[in-house]
C-alpha cells in the first residue's frame, strides 16, 4: 500500500516502525488526500479481514476432539462446540472469499477455507462411521454372528481395525486442526462408511432369509432377532422373544439336554408336547425337538415347535372330545386347558343345538342350557386354581351367550338346521381321524357362520378370560368369517373387539 502511494504521488513516504503523522504531513501527503482514499480504504479492510483470520485461527488454539471409553472401545464425546465453531467459521470464510479486498490474501483464506471443510466431512464420516460401528460392533462380537456372515465380518474387521486406529491417534493427539490435517484420515472414514453400507445391507440380506424361513421372525425387530442370532448355543435365549412370536406361548420347557417337552403361557398353563403320541419326526428326522439338531440355525427349531403346537391343540381336543362324552361336564371341564374347554364345549353346544331342532325339543334347550350354566357358576365359586377359574371364567361367558341364543332360537321356532337364524350363529364341528393332531394342519375342526367355513387354526391362545358377548361381537364374527371365506382379513377395534 505505500508503494502504491508513492506511485500516485510521486513523493517518498518513509513508513517504519518510528514513523507518524507529522512525517506525512511534512512531506505533503495531505495535498494527495483525494488520490489515496481507494488505497487507504483498501487497506483498512484488508486488515481487517486478517484480523477475522487470525481471530478464527486463535479460536482453535486448545480445541480438542474428546474422547471417551465405550465397551472395548472408544467415541467420540463432547463435539457440540467444535461443530458449532465449524458451522460459524465456515460461513465466515466464505463470506470473507467473496470480499473484494481479499486478493492479498487469496491463498491464505483458500487454505483456511480447506481447513475447516476437511475438517466438517471428517466430522461427518466420523459420526456416521461411529454411529453404524455402536450397532454392529456388539453384533459382531459374537462368534456365531461371525460364522454366518463370514464375508460381513472380515468387512467388519477392517473397519474396526481403522476406527480403532483413529480413536487412539485422536486420543493421543486431538487438536482439532492437526486432526483435520492428518494424512488419510477422511479416505479411510469414507472408505469405512463405503463398507458398513455394504455391512449393512447384508446383515439385513440375512436377516430376511431368517425371516421368510420362520416367518414369526417379522413380529420382531432387527435388534431383538439379531439378539437370538447372536446366542444360538444358548437356545434358551430366545424365550423373552418367545410372546411375540406366538400369542400365547410365553415360555417352553427345557430338559438338561435341551429337548424340549413342553410350551407354557403367561399364567403357565403347560401344553405337553406328546411326540409319540402324535407321531412327530422333525426335518432332521428326529423324534424330538433338540435345538443342536438344527445346527445352530434356530429358525429351523422354531418351526418344528409351530408345528408341534399345533399337533399338541389338536391332538387335546381330540382326547377332550372323548372325554366329554364320558364323564360328566363340570369333571371334564376342570380336567383340560382353557382353549381346549372352549372349543370342545362349542362343539357340543352346536351338536345339541342341531339335534334339539331336528328332534322338535328346541323349547327345552334353553333351560337346559340355564340350568348347566348355573351349575358352572356354583363351580366357579368353589376351590379352584387360578388357571382353572380363568378358564371356566371364560367358559361362563360363553355359556351365557350360548343360553341366550337357544331363547332366541325357541322363540323365533326354529324348525331346521338350515333356517338362517341359526345359520347366523357361530357353530363348530368336530371331524373325527386325528387329521389335524397327526399333520399340525387344519382339518380336524370347522368354523361356520352362514356360508362360510373356516378350519380352526390351532394357533395356541393361552389361557386368558373373555369379554362379554353382545349383538355387535356378533356382528364382528359374521363379518371377519365372510372375510375370511374370500381370503381377506379384519381388524376390529373398541368395545367389541
Amino acid at each position: 500500500h505505500w508503494e502504491a502511494m508513492e506511485e500516485t504521488t510521486g513523493l517518498s513516504l518513509p513508513h517504519n516502525a518510528a514513523t507518524n503523522m507529522k512525517d506525512m504531513l511534512e512531506v505533503g501527503l495531505q495535498q494527495f488526500t483525494v488520490q489515496i482514499e481507494d488505497t487507504c480504504v483498501s487497506a483498512q479492510k484488508e486488515a481487517a479481514l486478517v484480523k477475522i483470520l487470525d481471530k478464527m485461527e486463535e479460536d482453535w488454539v486448545g480445541m480438542v476432539f474428546g474422547t471417551k471409553e465405550w465397551r472395548t472401545g472408544m467415541i467420540l464425546a463432547g463435539i457440540d462446540e467444535i461443530q458449532q465453531n465449524l458451522d460459524d467459521q465456515i460461513v465466515k470464510t466464505q463470506s470473507m472469499k467473496g470480499s473484494r479486498f481479499v486478493k492479498p490474501y487469496i491463498k491464505r483464506v483458500e487454505g483456511w477455507e480447506h481447513d475447516l471443510v476437511t475438517m466438517q466431512d471428517i466430522l461427518d464420516n466420523w459420526l456416521k462411521v461411529q454411529s453404524t460401528w455402536l450397532y454392529l460392533e456388539p453384533i459382531f462380537s459374537s462368534d456365531d454372528i461371525m460364522r454366518q456372515m463370514p464375508e460381513e465380518g472380515k468387512l467388519f474387521k477392517q473397519v474396526d481395525a481403522v476406527y480403532r486406529a483413529s480413536m487412539d491417534e485422536t486420543k493421543a493427539n486431538g487438536d482439532c486442526l492437526d486432526v483435520a490435517r492428518r494424512p488419510g484420515l477422511l479416505d479411510d472414514l469414507i472408505s469405512s462408511n463405503t463398507k458398513l453400507d455394504i455391512i449393512s445391507k447384508g446383515l439385513n440380506d440375512y436377516l430376511r432369509t431368517k425371516m421368510l424361513a420362520f416367518p414369526r421372525f417379522f413380529f420382531l425387530s432387527n435388534d431383538e432377532l439379531l439378539e437370538i442370532l447372536a446366542e444360538t448355543k444358548d437356545p434358551t435365549k430366545v424365550q423373552p422373544h418367545l410372546k411375540k412370536c406366538f400369542d400365547g406361548m410365553a415360555k417352553l420347557r427345557f430338559e438338561k439336554n435341551l429337548d424340549i417337552t413342553a410350551c407354557f403361557d403367561s399364567m403357565k398353563e403347560e401344553i405337553p408336547f406328546e411326540y409319540l403320541e402324535v407321531q412327530h419326526i422333525t426335518a432332521q428326522g428326529k423324534q424330538i425337538i433338540n435345538p443342536k439338531d438344527s445346527g445352530g440355525n434356530v429358525e429351523l427349531w422354531l418351526v418344528e415347535v409351530e408345528v408341534m403346537m399345533k399337533k399338541m391343540i389338536a391332538e387335546l381336543v381330540d382326547k377332550a372330545m372323548d372325554d366329554y362324552q364320558k364323564e360328566p361336564r363340570l369333571t371334564s371341564i376342570c380336567k383340560w386347558q382353557g382353549q381346549v374347554v372352549l372349543a370342545v364345549n362349542q362343539v357340543m353346544w352346536t351338536h345339541i343345538v342341531e339335534e334339539g331342532i331336528e328332534g322338535g325339543t328346541l323349547g327345552d334347550l334353553g333351560e337346559m342350557q340355564h340350568e348347566e350354566l348355573m351349575k358352572t357358576v356354583q363351580l366357579v365359586r368353589g376351590n379352584l386354581s387360578k388357571a382353572q377359574r380363568t378358564s371356566i371364567g371364560a367358559l361362563v361367558v360363553l355359556d351365557v351367550h350360548n343360553r341366550d341364543c337357544c331363547y332366541e332360537l325357541g322363540h323365533l321356532g326354529i324348525d331346521r338346521i338350515t333356517d338362517f337364524d341359526w345359520q347366523a350363529q357361530l357353530r363348530y364341528y368336530w371331524v373325527p381321524g386325528r387329521q389335524s393332531a397327526l399333520s399340525g394342519m387344519p382339518d380336524s375342526l370347522i368354523c361356520a357362520m352362514i356360508n362360510a367355513r373356516v378350519k380352526y387354526a390351532y394357533e395356541y391362545l393361552g389361557n386368558n378370560g373373555r369379554l362379554v358377548i353382545t349383538p355387535l361381537t356378533d356382528k364382528c364374527y359374521l363379518t371377519i368369517m365372510g372375510a375370511l371365506q374370500m381370503i381377506l382379513g379384519g381388524a376390529p377395534a373398541g368395545p367389541a373387539g
